[in-house]
């Protein structure tokens, strides 16, 4: 079944999040000039983007500002993506909270478009595993990629149960290549996302021993753009973030037609996008002070770990729509 993005089925819940959103279109495009192409980066774990790359909202609204193509390019997580953008290889993309981090210490050319919440993530440990709680993990092999998201929820994770990053032999692996470990017993515990998180669960029997359901161990997901894009172009990034807000909006409220979407477009079975879901926030909006000073803590916990080379300064890169 194909949904149907319109404002009839958005309603009152996106007239209501319009109304607070600061992404208003800065001058018509018509007065600007325009890309001839808008690239954009995602993950098949990013089920909003597969939507929109699926429902083709993105297309038809930028081909009404005189865009003429849309392309998509995937990769597997964050830190990769966050290299194309700063080599100039694609124009947007979404990713979890650490990426922007190390691609800010590397000097890369980019900024903070728009929030969303992050994926539940969880340190997981195989199913026969005499591993119980986070502060068995010293001296353990933890998987997670290097530079991701979930790089920062071990580091959270270690902290509260008192052990340091060095406590542990951290292992940087991809999901797929932690996904063959973890099955194989060559690592002792994972750090990962949804549907990833979802997948172990479903899929092998994997055990809980930390979860992002624990504030103190969640934060937020951020579409990140070139800042040339976004100096360049204000007006088509608003309508792309336009379009990305009505439908995770409209996502919240079809949970069940959304997973059954992302299974046929992912090959990831429904059972696991479901359980996923069931447990993701659904909103997007501009980048607030909290959001900065939450990154800001980040960036100043890696570099004093020495995960970074230096000190960062995350408002320095955070995009602002120009006034109508």
């Amino acid at each position: 079944m194909q949904p149907r993005l319109s404002r009839r089925h958005l309603g009152a819940g996106f007239a209501a999040l319009s109304a607070a959103f600061l992404f208003g279109l800065s001058a018509p495009a018509s007065a600007q000039a325009l890309p001839k192409e808008v690239r954009i980066g995602f993950q098949k774990g990013s089920a909003i983007l597969v939507l929109i790359k699926k429902q083709q909202v993105i297309e038809k609204r930028l081909q009404a500002l005189g865009v003429s193509s849309v392309k998509w390019v995937e990769f597997q997580f964050g830190p990769p993506m966050l290299e194309a953008l700063g080599a100039g290889a694609i124009d947007l993309g979404s990713v979890g909270d650490t990426p922007p981090i190390f691609a800010q210490a590397g000097g890369a050319n980019l900024v903070y478009a728009a929030a969303t919440p992050s994926a539940q993530h969880a340190v997981l440990v195989p199913k026969h595993s005499p591993i119980k709680t986070v502060a068995e993990l010293k001296g353990k092999k933890v998987a997670f990629g290097k530079g991701s998201s979930a790089q920062n929820v071990t580091v959270k994770a270690l902290g509260l149960a008192g052990l340091k990053f060095e406590d542990i032999v951290p292992t940087y692996l991809s999901p797929a290549d932690a996904t063959a470990a973890f099955n194989g017993g060559n690592i002792d515990a994972w750090v990962v996302w949804d549907p990833y998180f979802a997948i172990a669960e479903e899929r092998y029997g994997a055990r809980v021993i930390a979860d992002t359901s624990d504030k103190r161990l969640a934060s937020s997901s951020y579409y990140i753009a070139s800042r040339s894009f976004a100096t360049q172009y204000p007006a088509v990034l608003s309508a792309v973030l336009d379009e990305i807000g009505k439908t995770t909006v409209w996502a919240g409220q079809h949970r069940g037609e959304l997973a059954a979407l992302a299974a046929e477009a992912t090959g990831i079975d429904v059972k696991s996008w479901k359980a996923a879901f069931e447990r993701a926030e659904f909103s997007l909006g501009p980048v607030t002070d909290a959001h900065v000073a939450q990154q800001q803590q980040l960036a100043d916990t890696f570099q004093s770990l020495g995960i970074i080379p230096r000190r960062i300064k995350v408002a320095d890169i955070v995009w602002r729509a120009p006034a109508p």
